[in-house]
């Protein structure tokens, strides 16, 4: 992503993420502190497995905290359901898209912003080729996509919004 691009995020991807950072910072982080204070109070430092541990534990923390805040702060919440009612038989940004391939194998996409992406629950970016392929189609059109083996054709077969 360049410098000053946008950064979309769905209001439920926005809400997990928020959810996260309130756990690393309510939950896991004081937790962590405790230990390596605990690691602490034995005495020589440097040969104590729990302390380095802790610590290396509470810098990945600190740095998801770091990250979650950021992305945070730059994104813009977009939530579907805001949509026109003229738009919502095309697939943009927060849309679930039913597809099926050649073979006639169907699946399921929502596309969302980057921070979301989740393969194994269908979840594909914006900004991937295939979201891309995907944008402002609707059911019954047919897009060509290009993966690292070939191209391969899908054919829209819905458009959700949910």
């Amino acid at each position: 992503m360049a410098k000053g691009d946008p950064s979309y995020i769905t209001r439920q991807g926005a809400i997990r993420m928020q959810e996260e950072l309130l756990d690393l910072r309510t939950k896991k982080r004081p937790k962590i502190v405790t230990e390596v204070a605990d690691a602490a109070a034995q005495g020589d430092r440097s040969e104590n497995a729990e302390y380095i541990y802790g610590k290396k534990k509470l810098r990945e923390i600190d740095r998801r905290i770091h990250y979650l805040t950021k992305r945070l702060e730059l994104a813009t919440v977009v939530d579907p359901s805001d949509r026109p009612a003229g738009d919502r038989a095309r697939a943009f940004f927060g849309a679930t898209v039913d597809v099926e391939d050649e073979d006639g194998k169907t699946a399921t996409y929502q596309i969302v912003g980057e921070d979301e992406i989740d393969l194994a629950r269908g979840r594909i970016s914006y900004r991937s080729p295939l979201g891309r392929a995907l944008l402002k189609r609707q059911a019954g059109d047919t897009v060509v996509f290009r993966k690292p083996s070939g191209e391969m054709e899908l054919t829209v077969v819905e458009v959700r919004w949910s």
